[in-house]
């Protein structure tokens, strides 16, 4: 299904049950979405959803790791609670292993053998993970593998 449609089926189940925290978070992505088509003048397409969606994932993140360190738990668990509610409309997100896994196979394939190489071994092992894997993580377990 569509990930816009399934935005707006979230939305109206959301303001049927009167759950306002979900309807706020719905309405929030659907705002980013919708800016994204303005700005480019065109319709996006179901990656182009998705991308934006985990970009939003990734910016309450960070500003939850800040508010920790600024020790206000408070917005910390808030953003957290924005970040489960955007994940129900992500796909599955892979798991350090299975990540791992496909960074070896990558490596097989590639011949890289030096933390040097790491670009040639990015550039292969980036279109296999995108949007399924956080770049970060992606990027932790590269550096251990070569490192080792």
């Amino acid at each position: 299904m569509d990930v816009k449609v399934q935005l707006n089926e979230a939305l109206k189940a959301a303001m049927v049950a009167k759950d306002s925290a979900r309807r706020d978070v719905i309405r929030l992505m659907q705002s980013a979405v919708k800016q994204v088509e303005i700005d480019s003048q065109k319709t996006l397409a179901d990656d182009d959803v998705l991308a934006i969606l985990q970009k939003e994932v990734k910016k309450r993140r960070e500003s939850a790791d800040e508010a920790r360190k600024a020790g206000r738990e408070d917005i910390a668990t808030s953003e957290e609670a924005e970040i489960a509610i955007i994940e129900t409309f992500l796909p599955r997100q892979l798991t350090r292993e299975e990540i791992s896994a496909i960074v070896r196979q990558t490596i097989e394939q590639t011949g890289v053998t030096s933390p040097k190489e790491m670009g040639k071994l990015m550039g292969a092992l980036m279109p296999k993970v995108k949007g399924i894997a956080d770049g970060k993580l992606v990027n932790e377990v590269v550096r251990e593998q070569l490192s080792s």
